[in-house]
């Protein structure tokens, strides 16, 4: 797993937007980057709107490395249809990005670690590899000696987002089903987000 070096809100800040849509962001009161120059306003150009793109959505996932975004890019582009949706589609197969949606955990980072401490199952099996990929009608579930603790019954409770409609979840047994692949319109994204953006990025 790759070791996170900078704060979540380090990223909000230096984006300029609230990414994760939490109450607590300092981006809700400081709409200017990180550090002495953080308040200097520029016209980004092209490659910069691009970039910040595809830093906001890399960031969003839990701040995937590079090395492994361009990956998931690369599949994208290799697949039948339209690259920026399949680029969405992969990211939300994403195990730590499921059980972040089925509202297991409060944020994507966390999600991370809750799967890497083998709290998830698939389909009745432990799974602690948060980049695997989910399938259609795959079961994902808290294991039973985790579902009291005071991590998931809090992100379960949590008002600040809805299960999307791909998805189905019993909060009550902490099981949930990934129905479908989503389209870009069906995630709830907090910011708006331009896959598109980051396919130009790459295939500059």
């Amino acid at each position: 797993m790759t070791k996170r070096t900078e704060s979540k809100y380090k990223i909000n800040r230096r984006l300029g937007v609230n990414l994760w849509g939490r109450a607590k962001s300092p981006v809700n009161k400081r709409e200017y980057g990180p550090g002495q120059h953080g308040q200097r306003r520029k016209k980004p150009s092209d490659y910069g709107v691009q970039l910040m793109a595809k830093q906001k959505l890399k960031g969003y996932y839990g701040n995937i490395s590079e090395k492994s975004f361009y990956k998931y890019y690369e599949e994208a582009v290799r697949r039948k249809g339209d690259t920026s949706e399949n680029l969405i589609e992969i990211l939300e197969r994403r195990l730590d990005a499921v059980v972040y949606r089925l509202k297991f955990a409060v944020t994507p980072f966390a999600a991370r670690q809750f799967v890497s401490h083998g709290h998830v199952t698939v389909n009745g099996q432990r799974v602690n590899i948060p980049s695997y990929l989910v399938k259609d009608n795959d079961v994902i579930e808290v294991r039973e000696k985790s579902k009291q603790l005071a991590v998931v019954l809090d992100a379960a409770q949590a008002a600040e987002r809805d299960v999307p409609e791909y998805m189905e979840v019993d909060h009550r047994a902490m099981k949930g089903k990934y129905l479908r692949a989503p389209k870009l319109a069906d995630v709830p994204f907090p910011v708006q987000m331009d896959p598109n953006l980051v396919v130009e990025y790459y295939s500059r």
